[in-house]
């Protein structure tokens, strides 16, 4: 064996030659690249605007340097806690990714055994293979025999038979994507038994997993359902503001040459011929345009989106949501159709014998219920018939080594072993021909024990034991029965028999045999599944089930876990799906629940179909195969046990393999989308409200009471910590019984329209009645600047936002539905209040506030108060409709 090592030299020469087994790694953003990138957000682009023509008014000395500067720094927070969170979870999963793939493979290297780093193997490395191995590169066996799992790169659950292939059959094929070869192995399968040497061929990129890898590195340009609603908000925003500047210099200019000259065509003229006067009234129209424009930008929603999205990426690491993504949260909350794989998503991934029937038809969950007499003919043939041991540790009982089947029976078994006195004198290995194995014994008992599939085994069947251990006639049409029954609930059956013959070279005397019994195998559907797969479906969200098993097989386990139905749910095998032409598959895809024996393009396949629907289509995976499918979809879901290519191409990564987990990310998908539309409720009503009375103000001949820095101070301080409240709101189960939004539905809704505007207007109205109102000036201290007027008006603006956060945080007439959920909210509620007033009397010329009395103070929060009962009663009295 020592003679298929490479020696030193010859390990530095093939490494030149055909370079070493690294993969190329994904060219991931550094903070800086993603930093610039988040400057495409629709908003901040809005806000560049206001800063560019904002700074260029300060050099002419119409701003203040510091309005520039609060627009500068609203930027900066947004962009940077965006880009922060980001970047800090996409490095905790590339340290998942290293630990994944610290590999050591057992390679000849100069004569000896050696542990090898999977990066350092060159072609014409021999590596040893046993049980539990990952092949580290592709290539061909030259000595021995294995078993190997290539799920994960061409989705067949099966596992292949690899052996060495005669001399010079191998060379120059032109075939490295041939997974039925009986000779080749690759990368990224997984050896599930027996003991062999590979001869390395390909290693890093020009594998075939290194192929894939590479061809997913293409980036996807179509843009998330978040990104499309905050795309139409901010060219809703954008001509508004504009608009609204535009008519408010307008109208300034109007009053100030028309209105002002009693409409007096000679005054007009004269008025126009003064160009300084007429020219320092442009410059104030286009300041006041400036001012609208600033103030209908809500400069606090890009860091509020980024804050909530960040705080809530820490709760789902807890849950065992890895988010890659910081859009792929949203996202996930978006989806209409789920196409998910059923091993290890919706089922357990793992094999367990479930049952175990006699040749009576008698069954038995558990081998300790069998009677003494057969439960130890039943032991023997569990226990002397299999590749697989029983290891026993501090930790406990493990099963190792054979296949996943034998792993499975070994572990059913291992409580009724008992110690007879046999042993192995011959053996047959199972093969596709015979479909089963067999083991004689001599000692305590002289048999031949028998395992395999029932159609090969019970037909030759003369007999069987009944549950005393005693040799009786068989019940063939029970047996049958329980065989039918089983199959039905997609278990897989195994038969066991016994013979009085002996194994003569290959092969055991046909007839005569007794059966001992059938046992059912299967990989359980998850518990929790279910409940997940219902709550997924109640939230209006298609769920389908792609899987390589056969169709009755696929039809058991998505009835068990609620995915099939009945009435007109559609089952369909990858050759009827590849027989429908696009046009059918999207007629019927609402109708489709199945796709059996799937292939990796029909995953592919199925997201194009459905996002040319307009539909927001997730995919889950965990295979090199169900990488490009990942990729494409609007968010992919890994499997944190799946391979680095699959998590690599994924937004979010499922840590536990777990259905329940999936359903906890859309949960948390809405949650966000809730609390950004509250948050939208809450900052629109304030930006709205501003436009309204500053538009008003001007005409009315009055100056502005809101300032740009004031507006600043409200939407950049105020609404940070607004965010972190909204951001705290907790995932409501009510949350998954919305139906999903559609991918280019408005982030506002009527009903948020209706709060906006209920507000806004309420908000303008009482302002303005604290303004012009005789009586409402009286309330407050009179001085020749109405500072201390102007200093209530900007308080009472606050703490009326304050009072409207309650309105905006839930659509329900009881306000505090929940809040001690979310016990930051007080919090940060009562730090706003602290600080406002704080800045009533610290704020000084910057911020317009000169202090207030407590009589004054108590005019304030009563004006402040009045929005609560007008928004009890535009929620009382709404169309519920409005509320979708």
């Amino acid at each position: 064996m020592e003679n298929f090592g490479l020696s030193g030299a010859q390990v530095e020469e093939s490494r030149a030659k055909h370079g070493d087994n690294r993969l190329t790694e994904v060219e991931g953003e550094g903070f800086w690249r993603k930093l610039l990138n988040n400057f495409g957000d629709p908003m901040i682009k809005i806000l560049c605007v206001a800063l560019v023509i904002n700074v260029i008014f300060a050099f002419m000395g119409q701003t203040e340097w510091y309005e520039s500067a609060g627009i500068a720094v609203a930027v900066a927070l947004a962009t940077f806690v965006s880009t922060y969170s980001e970047y800090r979870n996409e490095n905790a999963f590339q340290r998942l990714q290293e630990e994944a793939s610290k590999i050591k493979c057992k390679t000849y290297r100069d004569g000896r055994i050696a542990d090898i780093s999977i990066d350092d193997i060159v072609v014409g490395d021999c590596v040893l293979l046993q049980a539990g191995d990952k092949i580290p590169a592709d290539g061909a066996i030259v000595d021995g025999e294995i078993k190997a799992d290539q799920s994960a790169l061409n989705g067949e659950s099966h596992e292949a038979r690899k052996s060495p292939a005669p001399s010079g059959v191998l060379e120059d094929d032109g075939a490295p994507m041939d997974f039925l070869n009986p000779h080749k192995v690759f990368r990224g399968s997984v050896v599930c038994g027996g003991n062999a040497v590979m001869r390395v061929r390909s290693v890093g990129d020009r594998t075939v997993y290194g192929e894939i890898a590479s061809e997913l590195q293409a980036e996807d340009d179509r843009d998330s359902p978040l990104k499309v609603k905050l795309g139409h908000l901010a060219r809703a925003i954008s001509k508004f503001g504009y608009i609204g500047g535009a008519t408010i210099a307008i109208a300034f200019l109007f009053q100030r040459i028309v209105i002002g000259s009693s409409f007096d065509l000679a005054q007009m003229t004269l008025y126009c011929s003064n160009w300084l006067q007429l020219l320092d009234d442009v410059v104030r129209a286009v300041m006041l345009a400036v001012i609208i424009i600033v103030m209908a930008v809500p400069e606090g929603l890009p860091l509020m989106i980024a804050l909530v999205s960040a705080l809530n990426m820490g709760k789902m690491l807890k849950d065992n949501v890895l988010v890659r993504k910081i859009i792929g949260i949203e996202t996930a909350g978006s989806l209409n159709i789920l196409f998910s794989d059923k091993t290890g998503t919706i089922t357990k991934g793992q094999l367990e014998a479930v049952t175990f029937v006699d040749g009576r038809g008698a069954a038995y969950s558990a081998p300790t219920d069998v009677r003494e007499g057969l439960r130890r003919i039943l032991s023997l043939c569990i226990a002397r018939n299999t590749n697989a041991v029983i290891s026993r540790d501090e930790k406990g009982m493990s099963v190792i080594g054979g296949n996943a089947t034998e792993r499975a029976v070994l572990a059913y078994g291992a409580p009724i072993f008992t110690d007879a006195d046999v042993t192995v004198t011959k053996s047959i290995p199972f093969n596709s021909d015979n479909k089963y194995s067999a083991s004689s014994v001599s000692g305590e008992y002289k048999l031949t024990l028998i395992k395999g599939a029932p159609e090969k085994i019970i037909a030759r069947c003369g007999g069987c034991y009944d549950a005393d251990g005693n040799r009786v006639p068989l019940s063939l049409d029970k047996v049958e029965l329980a065989i039918n029954d089983l199959a039905s609930r997609a278990i897989r059956v195994l038969a066991f028999a016994v013979s009085d013959a002996e194994i003569e070279g290959e092969s055991l005397p046909e007839g005569g045999w007794t059966l001992v019994g059938i046992m059912g195998i299967r990989d359980e559907v998850r518990p929790e599944s279910i409940g997940a797969i219902r709550e997924v479906q109640s939230a209006g969200i298609q769920v389908v089930m792609i899987t390589g098993d056969r169709r009755d097989t696929a039809i058991a386990i998505a009835s068990e876990a609620g995915i099939l139905k009945g009435g007109d749910d559609m089952v369909l095998t990858s050759d009827e799906l590849a027989a429908m032409s696009d046009d059918e598959v999207k007629r019927g895809l609402g109708r489709i629940k199945v796709v059996a024996r799937a292939l990796p393009s029909d995953k592919s396949r199925l997201v194009r179909l459905a996002q040319d629907l307009n539909l927001v289509a997730g995919m889950t995976g965990d295979g090199v195969n169900d990488s490009p499918a990942l990729k494409k979809a609007d968010v992919g879901f890994a499997m944190g046990g799946g391979t680095e290519v699959a998590k690599e191409a994924s937004d979010i990564v499922i840590l536990d393999n777990n259905f329940a987990s999936i359903d906890k990310a859309i949960l948390y998908g809405r949650t966000i989308f809730n609390s950004i539309r509250k948050f939208i409720i809450f900052q629109l009503s304030i930006n709205v409200s501003a436009v309204l009375i500053s538009f008003a103000a001007p005409l009315l001949g009055m100056p502005n009471p809101l300032s740009i820095t004031q507006i600043l101070w409200v939407n950049l301080v105020m609404d940070t910590l607004a965010a972190l409240a909204f951001g705290g709101e907790p995932a409501l189960a009510r949350f998954m019984r919305e139906h999903p939004k559609r991918r280019e539905e408005s982030i506002v809704s009527r009903y948020m329209w209706s709060a906006i505007g209920t507000a806004s207007l309420w908000t303008s109205a009482v302002g303005m009645f604290i303004l012009l109102s005789p009586v409402a000036r009286g309330w407050f201290r009179p001085d020749e600047g109405n500072r201390y007027l102007l200093t209530g008006f900007f308080a009472f603006f606050i703490i009326m936002a304050v009072f409207n956060a309650f309105n905006a945080r839930t659509e329900r007439l009881n306000l505090l539905d929940n809040i001690g959920r979310n016990k930051g909210f007080w919090r940060v509620i009562t730090l706003i209040v602290v600080i406002q007033v704080a800045m009533t009397y610290l704020g000084g010329a910057v911020l317009g506030c000169y202090g207030l009395t407590l009589r004054e103070w108590a005019v304030v929060l009563a004006c402040s108060f009045s929005i609560i009962p007008v928004d009890l009663a535009r929620k009382f009295f709404i169309n519920t409709d409005l509320k979708a």
